[in-house]
């Protein structure tokens, strides 16, 4: 089965301060390389990197900003990138009036729903939730 990563995902593989799900996303990760079964939207691509450059409390972010780009590198490179397109914006339109989904949850939702992906991995939907064919997964519960 395909699945769709979430940004959180991508994140958790660098944020120490959550060992646990550090270990579980890079083992997500990881075998979604070996089994070409991860596929990355574009959207999270953009947003790991501005979370993983953003600031924390203690005033350092979690990479600094070559690094975090560098892996965005990696990401692209590693994985198969869906890139939004029309249908996608549609879609993600409906599904946030169906679901009350916010903007960016419709959008990573819609890239799910558009490519034909079966699952959604993601902390930010009700888990093993169906959103019209598409079933959200948190991972880390």
């Amino acid at each position: 089965m395909v699945a769709l990563v979430d940004t959180n995902v991508l994140v958790y593989r660098v944020d120490g301060r959550f060992p646990a799900k550090q270990r579980k996303a890079t083992e997500l990760l990881r075998r979604g390389i070996a089994e070409d079964t991860v596929r990355i939207p574009h959207q999270a691509v953009v947003e790991f990197v501005a979370v993983a450059t953003r600031p924390l409390s203690s005033g350092e972010p979690l990479l600094p900003t070559a690094e975090a780009r560098r892996e965005a590198e990696e990401l692209l490179a590693q994985f198969e990138v869906l890139y939004p397109n029309e249908a996608v914006v549609r879609t993600a339109l409906r599904g946030a009036a169906a679901y009350q989904l916010g903007w960016f949850d419709a959008h990573l939702w819609a890239y799910a729903e558009h490519f034909g992906l079966e699952e959604l991995w993601s902390e930010d939907f009700q888990h093993d939730r169906l959103y019209g064919t598409v079933r959200a997964v948190n991972p880390f519960r």
